[in-house]
């Protein structure tokens, strides 16, 4: 009788998760440097059998966990789906939809990703832009934007972890942290290889060899090279003449040193060279009054007058050492990056100006050609902690954190109509130097075989100077700086309802550190700083495991607060941001995470997430588009200039709806395996700006994916489609110069090989 009772109870529980999910009324819409070490010994899984799903180990709170135990909303992509998804050659956006809540842009292409989750993000297209979602690389946080975009290839697991990270990941993750592990060395011979080709001549290769050197020494070498084409023509004789080809390449070389049982040393060098395009704004391609594309959109067509040029360079390294004492384990995490970058676009998107005859496509006010380099970088981070290893109901983690970040960078126009697009003599510069030191500890204790809790603090105190120059025929120079304290702090609890039953609740707190900018558009321009922003967030959930381990469902239910929510706001008609902190704003939403084997050969999973979120400030406007579009917020004149009130607002680039799907489908066939995988996201509209405009509310977007493969031995071969409805729209713009619109990547397809070994 109890049995049946429990199982009913925990049917009923996940049919009312799923119930709470209108599908039909959203698809109808469319109209810091952390080692997450295993301790001693990692979790046991529970023995497996056929058909049952495999155990998801994560390290999210710094040692190795069953999924399920994590008192928190996370989720994990790996093995396979990572495969799937990186198909194309496409760089860290895959990720955008493929988790509850998450969502990847970029205006800069390749360079330049923007994370959100849970609304929480950040627009601001400065190369010194703080983001309010950490990322985590190998036990390093990439800070600057520019390293965030490092390849994925030959990695164990990328974790999403939803909600603020202040305690264990620290500063400027008050929406999360996106974590991402490498495969490590080991002491064994192994390694793979895989090449693909594709459409616009796209080659994609990826391999990685581990050997062992000695008996206490192994080397991991990893590597990927992507190439594609240009696939994008300029039809007139002016300016760069093809677009969106690119060669970037990144290889990591990892050292394992274990001279004996107790010690443990792991180096790491890698490096990127990025050389392609800069994104192509495209000029007066949405329909005044509307987000449609205007009739006759040819993406393959770019008329222009300027020059496009991109290229990245980074490095890095660091050194991750382990102690392994009775009763403590110790460890020592030190890390180092630089990079450069330089970034060239034609912004108004077209040829000519009003002033400037001819002039298209459609009218252009006036040009504007710039580039944004950052010709000095670098970033140094050390971490000392210590955890125990006791056995006990009482387990803790303590340790100390330093992190130093010096940038420079530059800002310069052209003029598209001189000979040779000569660089103008006026420019902006900005210097930033930031320091940042921390104390942390978390504590965890099992109360009984039923109930454990934990709780963490983190004292972090950041410094940063900055300087902005603009130099014309004189120079212009202003400093700010900041000087500010926080304490961030956890506590969850996870209850077992039975073997296969988890509930968990959270109450967390996150930072973000004040933020600063000084893109000057002229020597009377003045930097704009944005004040520090502090969440508070509450989360309850449950995991399961249901049909004896066959099934996985995960659901969430969250709401938090962001008091002094920094944002960036447009400047009109000029081509710089501002900083400004509104009052706060609010969010509240549902996520759902589900996998299945289906039985019958097929396996699937399913996720899903809404995110109502809001700007709360009565008094809190901003400057709408220069370009002629159609505002929607209340509007008023401030100083002889129309103002937007954005009070009420969802937070830019954050639909309240998305859903994820995949379903893949194998079966025996000779002495291999046939298999097809299909996979499909689904995302609402949202505004690209803070204020609300008919023309900048991107249009609900579907995109799809298929992979047809056979795999026998050690080998694979497959065929692969990505965003196979060739569904393009736009999805970002430009909104001070005319209606400029980025649009999607179109369809592509292609073939791939695999070789184990």
């Amino acid at each position: 009788m109890t049995k049946t009772y429990t199982y009913a109870s925990r049917t009923l529980i996940a049919l009312a998760v799923a119930a709470a999910f209108p599908l039909h009324a959203a698809y109808a819409d469319e109209g810091q440097g952390q080692e997450a070490t295993a301790p001693a010994a990692a979790p046991a899984a529970a023995k497996k059998t056929d058909g049952q799903l495999e155990t998801v180990i994560v390290t999210a709170q710094r040692r190795a966990e069953n999924i399920k135990d994590v008192p928190m909303a996370i989720a994990s992509v790996k093995g396979e789906k990572l495969e799937v998804l990186t198909s194309g050659g496409q760089d860290i956006r895959f990720l955008a939809g493929r988790s509850p809540s998450l969502n990847v842009e970029s205006d800069f292409g390749r360079t330049f990703p923007r994370f959100y989750i849970r609304g929480l993000g950040n627009t601001d297209f400065d190369l010194n832009a703080s983001q309010p979602v950490g990322y985590v690389m190998d036990d390093i946080v990439m800070e600057n934007p520019m390293l965030k975009g490092f390849p994925v290839f030959d990695v164990d697991q990328v974790e999403v972890l939803r909600g603020p990270q202040g305690t264990l990941f620290g500063r400027n993750s008050p929406a999360g942290v996106i974590k991402l592990d490498s495969a490590k060395p080991v002491f064994k011979t192994e390694g793979y290889a895989n090449v693909g080709f594709g459409k616009d001549s796209v080659r994609n290769i990826e391999g990685a060899f581990n050997v062992p050197l000695s008996d206490t020494v192994a080397m991991r070498f990893s590597g990927q090279t992507q190439h594609r084409d240009d696939r994008v023509h300029n039809p007139r004789p002016t300016g760069t003449q093809d677009f969106e080809g690119y060669d970037d390449s990144a290889a990591r070389i990892q050292v394992l040193v274990k001279p004996t049982k107790d010690f443990s040393a792991l180096f790491n060098v890698h490096a990127r060279t990025m050389n392609g395009s800069a994104t192509l704004f495209r000029a007066n391609i949405l329909k005044k009054g509307t987000n449609d594309l205007v009739d006759g959109f040819d993406y393959n067509s770019y008329p222009t007058d300027g020059v496009n040029e991109q290229w990245l360079r980074t490095r890095g390294a660091n050194a991750r050492l382990r102690w392994d004492l009775p009763g403590v384990t110790l460890h020592s995490i030190t890390g180092y990056e630089t990079l450069k970058l330089f970034s060239r676009a034609d912004v108004d998107g077209g040829y000519g100006a009003s002033y400037a005859l001819p002039m298209g496509p459609g009218f252009i006010p006036f040009l504007v050609e710039t580039a944004d380099l950052m010709p000095n970088h670098r970033q140094f981070s050390q971490e000392f902690r210590a955890e125990s290893q006791i056995a006990g109901p009482l387990q803790w983690i303590a340790g100390a954190y330093y992190f130093n970040e010096g940038i420079q960078i530059d800002s310069i126009s052209f003029d598209s109509l001189g000979k040779g697009n000569p660089q103008n003599p006026y420019y902006a510069r900005q210097f930033q130097n930031t320091e940042s030191y921390a104390l942390f500890g978390t504590l965890n204790y099992t109360v009984s075989d039923r109930l454990k809790v934990r709780g963490g603090l983190r004292y972090t105190k950041d410094k940063k100077d900055f300087l902005a120059l603009r130099v014309e025929n004189r120079t212009a120079s202003h400093g700010l700086n900041s000087d500010s304290t926080n304490l961030s702090w956890d506590v969850s609890g996870t209850y077992t309802v039975d073997k296969d039953t988890n509930v968990f609740a959270r109450v967390a707190t996150g930072y973000r550190a004040p933020s600063m900018q000084g893109r000057l558009f002229g020597l009377d321009s003045l930097p704009t700083m944005a004040g520090a922003e502090k969440a508070l967030s509450f989360e309850a959930g449950v995991k399961e495991d249901l049909f004896d381990r066959r099934a996985r469902l995960s659901a969430t239910v969250f709401h938090y607060r962001v008091k002094d929510k920094q944002l960036t706001a447009g400047s009109g008609s000029v081509n710089q941001n501002v900083l400004v902190n509104a009052d706060k704003a609010i969010g509240q939403g549902i996520e759902l995470d589900m996998q299945a084997n289906l039985g019958g050969g097929f396996t699937g999973s399913f996720g899903s997430s809404y995110n109502d979120t809001e700007i709360k400030d009565a008094g809190l406007f901003v400057s709408p588009c220069g370009a002629p579009c159609t505002v929607t917020n209340p509007t008023a004149i401030r100083n002889g200039s129309t103002v937007a009130f954005v009070n009420g607002n969802p937070l830019p680039r954050a639909p309240k709806w998305q859903h994820n799907f995949t379903l893949k489908y194998s079966t025996d066939l000779g002495n291999g395996e046939l298999y097809a995988y299909t996979d499909w996201t689904y995302r609402s509209t949202y505004n690209m700006f803070l204020y609300s405009a008919k023309e900048y509310t991107a249009k609900a977007l579907t995109e799809g994916g298929l992979r047809v493969g056979y795999k026998w031995d050690k080998y694979e071969i497959a065929a692969y489609g990505r965003n196979i409805t060739n569904r393009i729209q736009s999805v970002a713009a430009i909104d001070f110069d005319n209606l400029t619109g980025i649009v999607n990547e179109p369809r592509t397809y292609g073939v791939q090989f695999k070789a184990t070994f």
